[in-house]
């Protein structure tokens, strides 16, 4: 298969030979830490139209979250155990990622796994973690947890506290009672000494599914220690875990100010304005557009605008604000999220607003890449009060909606 804009399938499979399970060349010797992600399963459960690991969750194939999360962190290298026959899906999704590499999966868990480990066994990395590719919310705190384990313990799992009540059931009825005490729950990734885990996988016998890759290493007689987990780790499993992301909302607010000055562009809401003054700043000083992106950047924990434009940077000296607004854009785009509705409000006694909102509105629809019809531009003054009402200067404020992608 082949990814078409990204969720457009369309079958690309004509005369593609199984990817072996060969040693890497690219693999840098005696790495720190490496990773296999396992994402080979047909994951029908989810009720998605492709296998949910390739399938769009937050605004990026599910794969795509969990080897970004390792790449980011320094794991090197990535080995991806895939279905036969999506090498090409897979490395569209994985395009720009350092040292990923993709190994064709087994008839079971245990099977790919294995296959990924053989793929390293010449450029033997000392650790490496073991990670489902639908537990996408990976965070680095896991993974230092782990890798902090590793240095006493040759296995490492990251487990939840059991909440509920617990039982064994018996032919559909309960029978005795579990002590929910001495449960855990067990996620991914799972780290190991890599010689240990390849070592335990080569001994296991295959009569049984393991379930994950602990169990293989207590059958091959290592310690497995048990480390906090994340809750945000949440496997991805039913066709609910897609659509509750489809429903997130999230809002984030923005002020901003500019001084009046003689001899500078009035910018506002990216529309130029006669006047016969102009706001002052680094850029072409929009308190509209800057209390906007503010705003947006807010609404999926971004920062803020200094952060991405800061003023001391030369080359946003004059620039368009609308640059900005563009980037905040991309960014909630990045974070799984599209714009929704925005509302801008300009505090000012001149010039008047009115006679320019529909153009400002248009502006930022444009910007904004929505219809116009999500735009709100108003305008208030201070009734001449502090530094508004005395024409030194203009305020804004702006309110935006964000909705998670399909």
């Amino acid at each position: 298969m082949c990814l078409k804009n990204r969720q457009r399938i369309v079958d690309c499979d004509h005369g593609r030979k199984r990817l072996p399970a060969q040693p890497m060349k690219s693999a840098k010797p005696g790495s720190t830490l490496a990773a296999i992600i396992v994402a080979a399963g047909q994951g029908l459960r989810a009720g998605q139209p492709l296998p949910k690991q390739f399938a769009m969750w937050h605004g990026k194939p599910v794969l795509r979250h969990s080897a970004e999360a390792l790449a980011k962190v320094g794991v090197r290298p990535i080995v991806v155990a895939i279905p036969q026959g999506t090498q090409q899906i897979a490395n569209e999704i994985l395009a720009g990622l350092p040292e990923v590499h993709l190994v064709t999966g087994g008839e079971t868990r245990q099977a790919s796994v294995r296959l990924a480990l053989e793929s390293l066994a010449i450029e033997a990395p000392k650790n490496v973690l073991i990670h489902d590719a639908a537990r996408p919310k990976l965070s680095r705190t896991v993974i230092d947890r782990l890798s902090d384990a590793l240095i006493r313990h040759p296995g490492a799992i990251p487990v939840l506290p059991v909440v509920d009540s617990m039982v064994h059931a018996e032919n559909g009825l309960m029978a005795t009672a579990a002590r929910r005490e001495d449960l855990r729950r067990v996620q991914t990734p799972q780290a190991f000494r890599f010689q240990d885990i390849l070592e335990a996988h080569r001994r296991w016998d295959g009569a049984l599914d393991a379930g994950d890759d602990a169990q293989v290493a207590r059958a091959g007689g290592l310690e497995v220690v048990l480390v906090e987990g994340d809750e945000a780790l949440h496997k991805l499993t039913f066709a609910e875990d897609f659509m509750d992301d489809r429903l997130a909302i999230r809002i984030g607010t923005g002020f901003d100010v500019h001084r009046l000055e003689a001899g500078e562009e009035l910018w506002l809401c990216g529309v130029r304005i006669d006047h016969s003054k102009g706001l002052a700043g680094h850029s072409d000083a929009d308190v509209g557009i800057h209390a906007l992106v503010d705003a947006l950047l807010g609404a999926v924990g971004a920062g803020d605008i200094g952060q991405h434009f800061p003023p001391s940077d030369p080359r946003w000296k004059g620039a368009s604000s609308g640059r900005f607004l563009e980037h905040a854009v991309q960014l909630v785009g990045e974070a799984g999220f599209r714009v929704g509705n925005v509302d801008v409000t300009l505090i000012c006694e001149t010039p008047k607003i009115g006679p320019h909102r529909d153009v400002m509105r248009e502006r930022l629809a444009v910007l904004l890449g929505v219809d116009s019809s999500a735009i709100s531009v108003k305008a208030t003054t201070t009734e001449r009060l502090g530094f508004t009402g005395r024409g030194e200067g203009i305020a804004a404020q702006a309110v935006a909606t964000v909705v998670a992608l399909d």
